[in-house]
């Protein structure tokens, strides 16, 4: 297995993506909208003031973020680039000890040791895995055939899954709740594009392919309108 992987992890990385291939978007836009009537219910913030995610937020972001790194740390591995799970690792064992087990960042503001973000939609991209075609998921939103295919492997792979069945459960659900706080702290912008938009599908497709392709490609993107529409709204 380690053979393979490392094989893998020697394939040239899939070109980058251009255009838009959305064969499914009559079922797409059913999903969508279900989507935008279930964050409407259950995860749009009423708050309008502007004055940023509240420290309960900002907690929940943050010990999310923390579970989530031993799985970026496998996939930085498989990608063949273990200097961001070297680094990832350091985060994940300074976070958990001095940090409270994530509630705080040291890692980040006293270490320099910023999270190197990764998933198995990447891992993918590196073995030369193309993007395939536009999906809108169930209650998870956009997505590509890629990108699909790795979130369930990343379930699968997931080092917390060797946890005990009552620390595993916590853990998910800390990591539920971080993405939960993640829509919030993005709740201008993405209410912006859910329910301003006067093609919301339209914009959210558009906005989610050109950040993922900048993501994997960065300045190699080779669509003319390639950029990182999210760069401004990163959490400080």
């Amino acid at each position: 297995m380690t053979a393979l992987a490392l094989g893998l992890a020697a394939c040239a990385p899939a070109p980058p993506a251009t255009g838009i291939q959305d064969p499914y978007e009559a079922a797409n836009r059913k999903t969508h909208e279900f989507n935008k009537k279930l964050d409407s219910a259950f995860f749009r913030s009423d708050s309008t003031d502007g004055s940023g995610p509240g420290p309960v937020t900002k907690t929940l972001y943050n010990v999310g973020s923390n579970l989530s790194l031993p799985g970026k740390v496998l996939n930085s591995l498989l990608q063949g680039r273990p200097e961001p799970a070297v680094k990832n690792t350091f985060r994940f064992f300074i976070n958990s000890t001095i940090g409270l087990g994530g509630i705080f960042d040291p890692a980040g503001t006293d270490f320099s040791l910023p999270e190197t973000d990764t998933d198995f939609g990447e891992t993918l991209h590196v073995w030369g895995v193309g993007e395939g075609n536009y999906q809108e998921l169930p209650v998870f939103g956009p997505s590509t055939t890629r990108d699909t295919i790795g979130m369930v492997v990343d379930f699968v792979i997931d080092p917390l899954g060797a946890l005990p069945d009552k620390e595993r459960i916590a853990a998910g659900a800390l990591r539920f709740g971080g993405n939960v706080a993640k829509r919030n702290m993005y709740g201008t912008t993405v209410d912006s594009i859910l329910y301003d938009s006067a093609d919301s599908y339209a914009q959210s497709r558009l906005l989610y392919l050109q950040n993922r392709r900048y993501e994997l490609n960065g300045e190699e993107a080779t669509d003319a309108n390639a950029y990182d529409p999210y760069e401004d709204l990163l959490p400080q």
